[in-house]
């Protein structure tokens, strides 16, 4: 088997992103791996021209990249335990095309990604990120999803 030498985990910080990141670090404490951790702020609907109080939209970017990047610390903070051999980014945009570019541009030997397991006319109205990833990286792609009773 290959060795992963850089493995991309793409988080969005539900249990489903956690459950993910467990095997992600697995891999990379068993294969002495650096993992690089992102999170994807997809592109927010233009509230130009609505009524946002108290708020402007510039001010409202800033707020989510900025809670974003709390968000990102505690994650670390709660997941990676002594493991130090990563680095993290936020992304801006459509989810799936912006895991796809970073993995390319880290040259990832693995992308690791949980799933919401959504079926039928939710599936067909969302879509999958993960379906997305997997059908168009240049990498193995660890897909995981969330088990019924769990964490």
């Amino acid at each position: 088997m290959k060795s992963f030498e850089k493995i991309l985990v793409a988080v969005d910080f539900s249990n489903n992103s956690e459950s993910a990141f467990t095997y992600a670090l697995k891999l990379a404490e068993q294969f002495n791996s650096e993992i690089t951790i992102i999170h994807v702020i997809n592109e927010p609907v233009d509230l130009r021209g609505f009524y946002v109080p108290h708020i402007s939209f510039d001010e409202l970017e800033r707020e989510i990249e900025d809670s974003a990047v709390k968000m990102m610390e505690e994650f670390c903070k709660k997941n990676l335990g002594i493991f130090s051999n990563f680095k993290t980014q936020i992304l801006r945009g459509i989810p799936y095309d912006e895991i796809i570019t970073a993995a390319a541009e880290l040259e990832a030997s693995l992308i690791v990604l949980g799933t919401h397991g959504r079926t039928g006319i939710d599936h067909i109205l969302f879509g999958s990120t993960a379906e997305r990833v997997v059908r168009s990286a240049s990498c193995p792609v660890l897909t995981v999803r969330l088990t019924a009773g769990g964490s």
